[in-house]
Order: C-alpha cells, then sequence, then structure tokens
C-alpha cells in the first residue's frame, strides 16, 4: 500500500461502481457527486494525502495578516446498499501531483474490484438557460461506448478535449484496463463560471438509470429553480447589451471591446470540439447575425466577416450555406 492512500475501516462490496468528481466549469461533476453522497449516506472510507506533493502559489490574506492556504481533500465514500465508490475533490490538480492523485484512485479501484468508473463534466454550448440539458458520452472502452448508447439514448461527443482530471481518469484507467466513462451535460457557453445544478441534476438522473439506484431530487430541484431564475436575469442583461436601438451600431462597440474579452473564456465548444480564446459575446453576436440573416441576406456579409474574424467558418460553414437555399 502506498503512503499516500489511507484508507478508514473495512468495507465489503461486490464489483462496486467509482464516480469521481472534480470541480470545473459549472461545477457539474462534483455537484452531483456531492449531493449522491449526502443522498445515499456514504460514509467515509478512505483518503488520498499528497500535500508533500503540492506547492501552493498563492497566500490568503485576511487584515493585513498572511495564511497559508489549505489544501483541498481528497475522499473515497462508499455506500454499500448500492455499491458505490464516491470520490470527490475540490481541486485540479496538475503535474506530478495529479498523476500521483489518478494512479492512488485506480489502485483502490483495482483493490475493491472495480470494473467501471464514471466521471461528469460540462459541455458549454451557445444555448439559453432555458433550454434542457442534453447528456453526450465518451469513453475508453468501445463495447461501455456502445452499451451506454444503445440502452439510453446518449448523443456521442464525437471530438474534442475533456480538460481537467475528470477528463484524464478514464486515460489512466484505460492504461490499466478498466473501463471507464465521462458523462458531459450541456450548459450555455455563458454561464461556465456559475454553479448549473441544471446540469448537475442530468448527470445524476443519467447515473440512476445506468446503476439502477434512487434518490431523492427534490433538494437539487429547488436549487434548479432558483439558479433558473439568476440565470434569466444574466440572460436579459446580456440580450440588452447586444441588442439596443441601433443593433448594428451597438454590436460594432461590442467588436470594440473583444480584444479585452479574448481571455475572458479560455475554451469554447462548438459541436464538441474545443476551440481556445473565443468569448462568450462573440458567441452571441454570431448567434443574433444568424437570426438577422434568415430575414435579410444582406446580414450575410457581416455575418461572414464575422465567422472569418474568429476563424470559425468551418464549424458554421453548414449553417452558414443554408441561409441561401431556397425555400419551398
Amino acid at each position: 500500500m502506498s503512503d499516500e492512500l489511507i484508507y478508514y475501516g473495512k468495507y465489503s462490496l461486490d464489483k462496486p461502481v467509482l464516480i469521481a468528481g472534480w470541480t470545473g466549469m459549472g461545477n457539474v461533476a462534483l455537484q452531483a457527486v456531492d449531493y449522491l453522497r449526502v443522498r445515499t449516506g456514504a460514509k467515509l472510507a478512505a483518503e488520498i494525502d499528497i500535500s508533500n506533493l503540492i506547492n501552493p502559489d498563492s497566500v490568503n490574506v485576511e487584515s493585513g495578516l498572511v495564511n497559508m492556504p489549505v489544501l483541498s481533500r481528497n475522499l473515497f465514500y462508499i455506500s454499500e446498499e448500492n455499491g458505490l465508490i464516491l470520490f470527490e475533490s475540490e481541486s485540479q490538480i496538475s503535474g506530478k501531483a495529479g498523476t500521483v492523485l489518478l494512479e492512488r484512485i485506480l489502485d483502490l479501484a483495482c483493490d475493491f474490484g472495480v470494473e467501471t468508473i464514471f466521471t461528469g463534466a460540462a459541455f458549454p454550448l451557445p444555448l439559453s438557460h432555458n433550454e434542457p440539458s442534453a447528456v453526450y458520452l465518451v469513453a475508453n472502452d468501445k463495447d461501455l461506448r456502445e452499451s451506454l448508447t444503445d440502452k439510453y439514448s446518449l448523443k456521442l461527443m464525437n471530438g474534442g478535449q475533456i480538460s481537467g482530471l475528470n477528463g484524464l481518469l478514464l486515460g489512466y484507467a484505460l492504461k490499466r484496463n478498466i473501463k471507464a466513462a465521462c458523462l458531459l451535460a450541456t450548459l450555455p457557453i455563458y454561464a461556465v463560471n456559475f454553479p448549473n445544478p441544471k446540469a448537475s441534476m442530468e448527470v445524476l438522473k443519467t447515473f440512476q438509470k445506468i446503476l439502477g439506484f434512487s434518490v431523492d431530487m427534490g433538494d437539487l430541484e429547488r436549487a434548479v429553480k432558483e439558479m433558473e431564475i439568476q440565470m434569466e436575469i444574466i440572460e436579459k442583461k446580456m440580450k440588452n447589451y447586444v441588442q439596443s436601438g441601433d443593433e448594428l451600431v451597438h454590436e460594432e462597440n461590442i467588436v470594440d471591446n473583444d480584444e479585452e474579452e479574448k481571455t475572458d473564456l479560455d475554451d469554447t465548444f462548438i459541436d464538441g470540439v474545443r476551440i481556445n480564446g473565443i468569448p462568450s459575446s462573440a458567441i452571441l453576436r454570431i448567434e443574433k447575425l444568424f437570426k438577422n440573416a434568415a430575414k435579410d441576406r444582406q446580414v450575410a456579409l457581416k455575418l461572414k466577416e464575422e465567422l472569418d474574424r474568429w476563424n470559425l467558418f468551418k464549424f458554421y460553414e453548414d449553417r452558414f450555406l443554408d441561409l441561401f437555399k431556397e425555400k419551398h
């Protein structure tokens, strides 16, 4: 047994399933796993201590005094009744420490005879909060991918990347011949920095279907309703910003600000493909231009210029050409 992996008590499980969650866009995975932990009454079972491998990159300041930051813990919980091992961590750890963390997770999985691992993640798309959150799938095993898509009608993420440990765990599990899959729930691209309980709930619902257990979703449903109110306020403010009395003039003003906004959003996903450095305002403007171009083809020229400006034409080419098809 490694020094980093610490067990608390003994548990008897027959080929349990491991579900792991870290922080990330929308906090989708961690929120789903943590809710599941609370609702199943899962017990603390083990911990991975990699504090000796982590070098803090900042200190906390309060009232002019400095304190060292408290490192987040990496904890395992077990629900014997449901045959689940739940792993939670509040930090995305990179470098050697991140590698050791992933290896220790898989050490525990092997100790308990885990045959399948699940994680979750966000799939940001240019959509409104009013639209339902759809769940996409990626897997490290073809048979697992086929069985999940056939039985549960999950969409496949056909290209791109999953950043962070929620995705990397699948790759490391592959090296140990452990089947693993990640469920990605869609959310509005402008809201990646806000908790998204709707996306978390859809991931959790899918876990329930796949694994055959059920938990009370009441608290999560209430969190969704509360967050939807906030999202509606955000969308209205964004629409007011994009739509003014003179739309074209106001859109030009937004263009002037885009150079400052390029760092607002590091990763944009279009049809499952990761695009770096595209601000959410640019995606919203493109969607607005598509809407206007459908009514007035003269707007298509401005739309083409905007797509070329962000080097996005290849992602929207079919949709752009559809604007010029004759309607019957």
